[in-house]
């Protein structure tokens, strides 16, 4: 099976004794992390309403 590298594109074949894979070499598979750690990849959040949000200390009893 072909399938593309996701840094470089470059077109590889899909083989179990590929440790990189889906990426065609370690440099694409670091690179892709780094991207990662640098948070250039956003997973988009929900919008979370306030209210749903534990505000903390207000169910505390002090003794």
């Amino acid at each position: 099976m072909q399938v593309e590298c996701p840094t470089c594109k470059k077109s590889l074949e899909w083989d179990e004794a590929n440790p990189y894979r889906p990426f065609c070499s370690e440099r694409c598979k670091l690179i892709d992390l780094g991207a990662w750690a640098n948070e250039e990849y956003r997973v988009p959040a929900e919008n979370v309403d306030p209210s749903d949000l534990d505000q903390g200390g207000h169910n505390e009893t002090h003794h």
